[in-house]
Order: C-alpha cells, then sequence, then structure tokens
C-alpha cells in the first residue's frame, strides 16, 4: 500500500522520502525536516515501534498521519508517545493496492486535518470522521461488517458445493443480492494478495468486543486459516479448504479450543509473541488467567523506557485486546495486581488505569519492586479474570 500511495504524492509534485523497516537508513534520519509524516504500517505493535524510533528526528511543528489499522486505543497511545509539539492525525484508508495507486482510496481522517488535507486528497477522497481516534475507529467498524460478510461467503461457497451447486451459477445468482459486489470478487481466486487474511484476522482481533458474536465467529475461522498457512494469502483464500482443528473431540466453537484440556493458552497474533517459556494467558474452564504483562513491541523492545504513562497505556491496550478475545470486559476482571517500581509512579499509573476500569472496582494489590525483567521497565500487570458464561 505505501509504494502506489509514495508514488501519487510524487506525481503530485510533493517532495517525498520513502522508508520502509528492511531499510539501513535509521527512521529518525528519514523523517528529520519533514513537515508531514506518513505511516502505512502493519499493526500497533509496529507503528509504535517505528515512531518511538523516529522521535529525535521528528521536528517541532511537524504532523504525523497515521494511515495503518491499529484501532482507536492504539491512537490515543501515540498521542501521549508523541509530544505536544507534533500533531497527529489518524488516517486508516477502505481499499487495496488497485485503488492506491488510482488515487481512489478511501481516507477515514480523525482529528484536525487542516494541515494535510491537500496531500491526503492526493491518495483519495477523504472523509472527517470526527476527534482523534474516529477515523482508526471508523475503519475498524467497517472491517467488523465487510470481513465476516466475506467468510460468510466462504461457508456459503461450502454449502453449495456439498449440495452439488454450482459455484460459477452461485456467484450469479448472488450477484443480484446485496452480496454481489462481494460474490463477484471470488468468482476467480486472486494471485495478488490485494488484503492478507493475515491482516483481516488482526484487524477483527483489534475489533473485538464480548457481544461480537458473529465477527467472533469470523475471526475464530480467520485465525484457523492462518494456522493453516494461508496468512500471507488474499483474504478471497478463505473461501478455499481450510485445515479443520487437529485437537481431538470436539472443539469449542467460538475459540476452537479442546474442551477436554482442562489448561487452554492463549496467546493472540496482534501482541507480540513471548519467548516460549508462558503463555500471555492461560484459560482453565471459565476462569483466565492473565500472565504479568509489560510494555514490549513485537522485537521484545521496550516500549517507551522509563515512562509509567505509555507503558501502562501499552499495558492495558494488550490487556483490552486479550479480554476481548475471550468474550470478556474489564466488568469482568476479578483481582489485577500491579508490580511499580517506583511507587511514586502510582499517580500516574492511575490515570492510566481508571480510563479502562471504569466499573465496581476488582480486587487488588499493588506493590513496590526494586526492578523487572528487562531495564527501563516500569509496569508489570497480571489479572484474573472470571469469564462470561458461554
Amino acid at each position: 500500500m505505501g509504494a502506489p500511495m509514495a508514488r501519487r504524492l510524487v506525481a503530485a509534485g510533493h517532495d517525498v522520502t520513502t522508508w520502509q523497516r528492511s531499510g539501513g537508513v535509521p527512521v529518525a534520519t528519514a523523517v528529520a525536516g519533514a513537515d508531514l509524516v506518513i505511516t502505512m504500517l502493519s499493526d500497533p505493535a509496529a507503528v509504535r515501534e517505528v515512531l518511538t524510533a523516529a522521535l529525535p528526528g521528528l521536528r517541532p511543528g511537524a504532523t504525523v498521519v497515521e494511515m495503518s489499522t491499529i484501532g482507536p486505543q492504539a491512537v490515543h497511545g501515540l498521542r501521549a508517545l508523541l509530544p505536544p509539539s507534533v500533531a497527529l492525525v489518524d488516517a486508516p484508508v477502505l481499499g487495496s493496492v488497485g485503488p492506491a495507486t488510482e488515487g481512489k482510496l478511501t481516507v477515514l481522517a480523525g482529528g484536525d486535518v487542516s494541515g494535510c488535507r491537500t496531500v491526503l486528497s492526493v491518495l483519495g477522497s477523504v472523509r472527517e470522521c470526527g476527534p482523534l481516534g474516529s477515523g482508526a475507529a471508523m475503519k475498524i467498524a467497517v472491517m467488523s461488517a465487510l470481513v465476516p460478510a466475506q467468510v460468510l461467503l466462504a461457508e456459503t461457497f461450502a454449502y453449495g458445493a456439498a449440495h452439488g451447486v454450482d459455484r460459477a451459477a452461485l456467484i450469479d445468482v448472488l450477484t443480484g443480492t446485496p452480496l454481489g459486489a462481494l460474490a463477484e470478487r471470488l468468482r476467480v481466486p486472486s494471485a495478488e494478495t490485494r488484503y492478507s487474511l493475515a491482516h483481516a484476522t488482526k484487524d477483527l482481533e483489534l475489533g473485538a468486543w464480548p457481544d461480537a458474536t458473529m465477527a467472533t465467529a469470523a475471526r475464530t475461522r480467520l485465525q484457523r486459516a492462518r494456522a493453516a498457512g494461508l496468512g500471507e494469502r488474499d483474504l478471497s483464500a478463505v473461501a478455499g479448504p481450510v485445515a479443520p482443528s487437529t485437537a481431538p473431540g470436539r472443539a469449542d466453537e467460538r475459540t476452537g479450543a479442546d474442551p477436554a484440556r482442562r489448561a487452554v493458552p492463549v496467546n493472540l497474533a496482534t501482541i507480540p509473541a513471548t519467548n516460549g517459556a508462558y503463555s500471555h494467558a492461560v484459560r482453565a474452564g471459565d476462569t483466565l488467567y492473565v500472565s504479568g504483562q509489560a510494555a514490549f513491541d513485537e522485537r521484545g523492545e521496550v516500549v517507551a523506557p522509563g515512562s509509567m504513562a505509555a507503558q501502562a497505556e501499552h499495558v492495558f491496550q494488550v490487556i483490552a485486546r486479550i479480554l476481548a478475545d475471550q468474550g470478556a470486559g474489564w466488568e469482568d476482571v476479578a483481582f489485577i495486581r500491579s508490580y511499580l517500581t517506583d511507587m511514586d509512579d502510582r499517580a500516574e499509573y492511575g490515570r492510566v488505569r481508571r480510563r479502562y476500569l471504569t466499573g465496581t472496582p476488582p480486587a487488588s494489590t499493588t506493590v513496590e519492586v526494586s526492578k523487572l525483567f528487562m531495564p527501563g521497565l516500569v509496569l508489570e500487570v497480571d489479572l484474573i479474570v472470571a469469564l462470561p458464561a458461554r
């Protein structure tokens, strides 16, 4: 997506410097002196990692336009990360490589776009959604409808195949319905990855919330497809065969977990992987035990070393994703334990915590420790969660 977008900006006469994560030039060097910095990356951890590294090069008065799909919580985390002298706009897009090449993306903008509207208009039509974070929220809301609809079509084709329905004829019939455009897209499997299955899975994981039953079912199917090795394929690949669960017995229809197991590990693709010696959480019946969560990016490096506000925001965003993946919310937290390296930071920590734990407070323990397991970490949080009855 980033390459055709950059080419359009160059063709429009803008002075453009491009940077990719595999390049050898430090990102701080690439952004030095820029009026506008645009990020188009894979997930929240990647965006935060890159912008953290870019901080020394961002000049006062610059504007960062975050165009990846990372969700509103991550956008607000970036606002806390960036200095006040740097403006931030969230502007994820609807459309894939083709519309990006043609300048026909739909840009969903949140925040003050007065300083970047001209540039964004080169990429497509700009829809101003409201304050900071509203563009990111709009994008997740839209994908929470579009992605499950495509998974629904995959199941429709599977039903048709099982009952001898000709696939092409089925698509012909569907083109006369509101699902026609999506069905037509699946007529010929895409050799080009326009919207990867892995990214679609990530988008549904970002939008997970306890009552989203249809999106949750679609997410589970996509997670299985990703585990079957289809992650880098176009999302339309979900319409093909998906490897069944290899777990013995009948799997839980929502999570894919084998109910015969007493303890089921929970590890999401949208949060940094563990070192293999533990799981981010373990579900035992209707209780979820969440391991101590600390602020790490996808490379295992500490986020905002020494900053309680930034690390607390990161930790609570990660926990929110774990809870949503299991159909739970903050109101289901039974016990929370917080480890601070300096109890003088408890007020700063409390301000972040109160934005998430807004209802009746859970049982809680807060302790000061001399150090955590990586230099620069100032916070670790673990929880016990009473999961909603299935």
